[in-house]
């Protein structure tokens, strides 16, 4: 019985590598996007429905995070130029959440979820853009704060470590300019978008 257990997870981790989803080709335009990835376009209306952070929002931290790769991790440093070391972080997957974090996330939605997956990774940012209003009173369409509280941890965020990071806050503008320019394509495309969806029957 064990034996057949590691079998199926041996088997579902080769599916989920076979299917891992490429970049999109153009990151900059969303409504490109969600053409190439019309399922992206699913997923994202779901978590909007589900936690009220507007879809620009959470794909403009996902481009930030990412580029929209599955696997992204932060780079391994290199001991003497060859030796393999440890990375600076956890953080893993679409929306590179570290583990403890991801883990919070789990156990207060009850999911069993991964940080591969993009519509999971999308559900994650709703979820801790929706805890940062509460407990922070940072609204969700403001990108440029979330994303610092994002960033620092909302620990962090209270002690003020970003300010000392005037690097950070330059990609929190980069993030806050991401997510309007996203909203504002989104507004192009939307109701083609929306149309496409009626003809999926599911």
């Amino acid at each position: 019985m064990a034996q057949k257990k590691w079998l199926t997870l041996i088997l579902l981790a080769l599916i989920t590598t076979g299917c891992a989803t490429s970049p999109p080709k153009n990151q900059a335009n969303l409504c490109d996007i969600f053409r190439e990835y019309p399922d992206w376009y699913d997923d994202a209306v779901a978590m909007e429905k589900r936690w009220g952070t507007p879809i620009q929002v959470a794909m403009a931290f996902v481009r930030q995070e990412s580029a929209f790769r599955h696997d992204a991790r932060p780079p391994r440093p290199y001991v003497l130029g060859f030796i393999p070391w440890f990375r600076s972080s956890s953080a893993y997957g679409y929306a590179q959440a570290q583990d403890p974090a991801w883990e919070d996330y789990q156990r207060a939605t009850g999911s069993w979820s991964s940080r591969t997956s993009f519509d999971d990774s999308l559900m994650f940012i709703g979820w801790y853009t929706t805890e940062t209003q509460r407990q922070l009173g940072i609204s969700k369409w403001d990108a440029y704060h979330q994303y610092l509280a994002y960033h620092e941890g909302r620990g962090g965020y209270s002690r003020g470590t970003y300010r000392n990071k005037p690097s950070l806050l330059q990609v929190s503008r980069k993030v806050d300019q991401q997510a309007k320019s996203y909203g504002w394509q989104l507004k192009q495309c939307r109701q083609e978008l929306e149309e496409n969806r009626s003809w999926w029957p599911f």
